[in-house]
């Protein structure tokens, strides 16, 4: 099994504040594995961002300017 980052308890959360009444085990894995695939290339493109700015240090407007891409 693959490495995650975001506990299965947040997931359930975001999904049950979406409107679920209940919210299966598959469900959960399923949004962790998409939200996390997505911040990995959201944070490639950020940590571009500050390079081209010259910067080691990724900063929140690298974060939500890759996040617009």
């Amino acid at each position: 099994m693959a490495e995650t980052i975001l506990p299965l308890a947040a997931m359930e959360k975001l999904l049950k504040k979406a409107g679920a009444a209940r919210v299966s085990e598959d469900a959960k894995d399923a949004l962790r594995e998409l939200l996390e695939d997505h911040a990995a290339g959201v944070g490639v493109k950020a940590i571009q961002f500050a390079q081209h700015s010259g910067r080691k240090t990724v900063k929140a407007a690298d974060v939500k300017l890759a996040g617009k891409y």
